[in-house]
């Protein structure tokens, strides 16, 4: 049987050549690092985590991103799996030791049979030989494949720019001014570091943020616009003095032990390693050049001795006008034996990524032993992803898309009474589950 390719080792790519395999499938699995370094990535492993630690909210019931962890768990994740195993405390979120979890996975793809690792850039379209391919090369897409699979579309490339949050050593926080809780005391009651400001010390800090020296972008990169829902902190400053302080700064749900007040601002700090040596700041993305974060981070109470392990940073990410160039099952219309997935078709966050490595290594998967594709209904996270980015958005208007309930279709309404809230919420996550317990079903039916 010929292999498929699968151009990339992130996120998605890891997650297609894994459900490749277990199809019993033969995968190639080409990644470009260490021969070809990105602006973010640090080291050669395989799904490293480039911003935060965090896979966000792990509740299956009212939360989308939750949801969609629990479906790809039940589909046999290899990114769930590993995020589960190397996971630390986050209250109700999915964090893991991002080191940790890299090796899990790298571990786990090069102990596969059924998968061959080649370090090597692909710098141009795929040889014609390779009669099925995913391209999961992510917001990073090397400049020579981008330019490549653009000229090929016929599509001018779309863009945005996503930070990097700092990260501090646990040793050099001062814990006299700082304290453990998390929001509403959830999850284990004590996992998130919070830093305190008063309204004197957040009005400084704002105007610190604000005449920061920023980096520079070049010519061509002035017009991206950013993600909305990964702004640097200084661009939400320069949208309002108290944009932070209803943003990653809120103080709402906390209570200073050393004052028993409710500060007038907080920023918070999450651990990111299983050690506990490491937390990130909240929130605290940024394009601030190194010595002025280091001069402004340190005016906040209780990191005045910071000790940085990472400072933040910028990278440009570019994604496919996926509505208009991608068919059904995520082939590219202008040449179908490419298929794509992850952050590169236009859904934001890691498990969203991962998300569409799953189900572009399923669908390669039924197509390569002539199987019918099942594609997963829109009634699940799954399905709800795949759907937006190829049709269920407007091709004029395409922008990157995290997963949320407000991609669903409507939950039918009880009589007369319309479904609302947390009610609606957790009607819509358990519809998900029994609709993906019947498509998981249906794919194990065609395998047969």
């Amino acid at each position: 049987m010929n292999p498929v390719h699968v151009i990339g080792g992130g996120l998605a790519g890891t997650e297609a050549a894994w459900q490749l395999a277990r199809a019993g499938v033969p995968v190639v699995l080409h990644e470009m690092r260490p021969l070809r370094a990105t602006d973010a990535h640090l080291t050669d492993g395989l799904a490293e985590l480039v911003c935060s630690n965090s896979f966000r909210s792990d509740d299956v019931e009212y939360n989308a991103v939750g949801l969609l962890h629990e479906e790809m768990r039940r589909a046999g994740s290899l990114i769930l799996s590993c995020g589960d195993r190397t996971r630390v405390p986050a209250g109700a979120a999915l964090a893991v030791d991002r080191e940790a979890f890299s090796a899990a996975v790298t571990e786990a793809i090069a102990a596969e049979p059924l998968i061959e690792i080649r370090r090597e850039e692909i710098a141009d379209l795929p040889p014609a030989e390779w009669d099925s391919v995913i391209v999961a090369t992510g917001p990073l897409t090397s400049p020579a494949l981008s330019q490549a699979v653009l000229n090929l579309s016929g599509e001018d490339s779309l863009a945005f720019f996503d930070a990097i949050a700092p990260i501090v050593h646990r040793e050099s926080i001062d814990m006299t001014k700082s304290w453990f809780q998390s929001r509403y005391d959830k999850g284990e009651g004590a996992d998130y570091i919070n830093c305190p400001m008063d309204a004197a010390q957040y009005e400084a800090f704002i105007d610190a943020l604000l005449a920061g020296e920023k980096t520079e972008f070049k010519d061509w990169e002035k017009d991206t616009p950013y993600f909305e829902g990964c702004l640097p902190i200084e661009v939400m400053a320069e949208r309002g003095r108290e944009t932070l302080r209803f943003g990653p700064m809120k103080p709402v749900g906390l209570t200073n032990p050393h004052t028993g007040r409710q500060a007038h601002a907080v920023v918070q700090l999450r651990q990111d390693n299983a050690l506990g040596t490491l937390y990130n700041i909240v929130g605290f993305q940024t394009k601030l050049k190194y010595a002025e974060q280091m001069r402004i981070f340190r005016t906040i109470p209780g990191l005045e001795n910071a000790d940085f392990a990472r400072l933040g940073g910028i990278h440009r990410n570019t994604f496919l006008n996926s509505p208009r160039l991608l068919d059904a099952t995520m082939r590219l219309k202008a040449d179908p034996r490419l298929r794509f997935a992850g952050q590169v078709t236009g859904v934001e966050g890691y498990v969203e990524s991962a998300a569409m490595g799953l189900v572009a290594g399923r669908f390669a998967a039924a197509e390569r032993l002539g199987q019918a594709i099942v594609t997963p209904p829109p009634t699940t996270a799954l399905g709800a992803l795949v759907t937006h980015i190829t049709g269920g958005a407007a091709a004029e208007t395409f922008q990157p898309m995290n997963v949320n309930f407000g991609l669903f279709p409507p939950i039918a309404a009880e009589g007369r009474r319309k479904i609302k809230g947390r009610d609606r919420k957790k009607a819509l996550s358990m519809r998900a589950l029994d609709d993906l317990g019947s498509w998981l079903g249906r794919a194990r039916q065609a395998a047969e």
